[in-house]
């Protein structure tokens, strides 16, 4: 079956979105080192981006509410051009950090609508080939983002105009498709607890997540530099984490789906201990070897999102699904929130493998956690496996059917 020719629209500000929100992220971490900001300011710039996106995610829907999707969007889109456009205008570091929390909130933003825009299109029948797609387009896109780093000159006007004029091309497909906007859907209920009731272990699987995936993209750019990488070179080593994330899904869901998820989680983390090790303890590799660690690393960060999201929703009940997709999403922006200061920090006390330490150091909490709430209760049935994105708190609606049961 054929899928609506809106999705082409959709998929395709996404595309646009992730190109140009991936892309300031390292884009900003070179251009602090340019400008002589300290490694604990470019990582208040990380920490900025997620209090925009979790202020995004929750504005979002009362936003549609009041003036359509339509509306709603290109206000968010103009929101994140503006705040690309001003970066050359104001180069201090707390101004950097506002127009991160603008450019946080316009990416939430945008990916509400989007979702909700097509939770109102999918049907039962396109419902899997269509979130199928959205995972491709959106994960490809990400990953061509990480490599923009690599002809994006730090710290010029132009860099920064490339990226603004990707954010407003997103918008051409939302005003110009004909498919008429869809009712609002109702935001989902907060409740951050739910997901701490349902699964303690999922909810700081999670965290640790966010401890991983935001530290690295935020602040792994300085990583590079710190180790003797070239702009070129770090661009190729944030987009191996990408690929390494993306290419786990597949085994790591069918091994999820096949053994207790508790004991994968452990696992991932014991594994990403390892690589977390081995990248912060051998500086010395060639650049083939240090882009195999970060292929390595995301190979094991990666995943640990989705296992965790999947074994709390075996706990859950249907009509829990959509507020504990929220709940869980509300952990990760916590910890990602926190996760690039405090790595930008301890790079700065002791130096650039200081930031694999602290993420060895997260998992092996979670390792030891994960033990621990083993011996407290039994296995559950399992849900299906399904890769969660982290992109807005609406996302649990679209994946609700695909952890339902047959």
């Amino acid at each position: 079956m054929r899928l609506p020719l809106s999705f082409v629209a959709l998929f395709l500000s996404v595309a646009l979105l992730q190109l140009s929100s991936g892309g300031v992220g390292p884009l900003d971490a070179i251009s602090g080192v340019t400008l002589g900001f300290t490694t604990a300011q470019i990582g208040i710039l990380g920490s900025a981006h997620f209090v925009g996106f979790f202020i995004g995610c929750w504005w979002a829907p009362r936003l549609m509410g009041t003036v359509g999707h339509a509306r709603a969007f290109a206000a968010f889109t103009a929101l994140g051009a503006i705040a690309l456009m001003a970066h050359m205008l104001l180069t201090e570091a707390w101004a950097w950090s506002l127009m991160r929390v603008a450019t946080g909130l316009c990416i939430a933003g945008c990916y509400t609508i989007i979702e909700a825009w097509l939770q109102a299109e999918v049907t039962n029948e396109t419902r899997g080939r269509a979130m199928g797609l959205y995972r491709i387009v959106d994960m490809g896109a990400s990953l061509v983002a990480q490599l923009l780093i690599g002809v994006l000159t730090p710290a010029a006007y132009v860099s920064y105009n490339i990226l603004a004029i990707l954010c407003c091309a997103a918008l051409l497909p939302m005003v110009v498709t004909k498919s008429p906007q869809p009712s609002t859907p109702s935001a989902p209920r907060l409740r951050p607890m739910l997901a701490v009731a349902r699964s303690p272990l999922a909810a700081a699987g999670v965290i640790v997540a966010a401890l991983s995936s935001a530290s690295f993209r935020m602040v792994g750019p300085i990583y590079g530099q710190g180790v003797g990488l070239a702009l070129d070179q770090i661009a190729v080593f944030m987009a191996a984490f990408v690929a390494g994330g993306a290419l786990a899904q597949y085994p790591i869901g069918w091994l999820a789906d096949k053994y207790d998820r508790r004991w994968v989680l452990i696992w991932l983390s014991v594994a990403a201990i390892v690589s977390s090790v081995a990248t912060a303890s051998l500086t010395d590799l060639d650049t083939v070897g240090v882009l195999l660690m970060a292929t390595f690393f995301g190979l094991t960060t990666f995943p640990i999102y989705s296992v965790a999201a999947a074994h709390a929703h075996d706990f859950a009940s249907s009509d829990e699904r959509v507020e504990l997709s929220a709940a869980l999403m509300f952990w990760y922006a916590t910890g990602a929130i926190a996760a690039p200061y405090l790595a930008s920090v301890l790079m700065g006390l002791y130096g650039p493998p200081a930031l694999f330490a602290m993420i060895a150091v997260g998992h092996a909490v979670l390792v030891v956690f994960g033990l621990i709430r083993m011996r407290a209760r039994p296995s559950q049935p399992k849900t299906p496996y399904v890769y969660a994105p982290r992109t807005s708190f609406l996302i649990g609606r679209l994946m609700r059917s695909s952890r339902e049961k047959d």
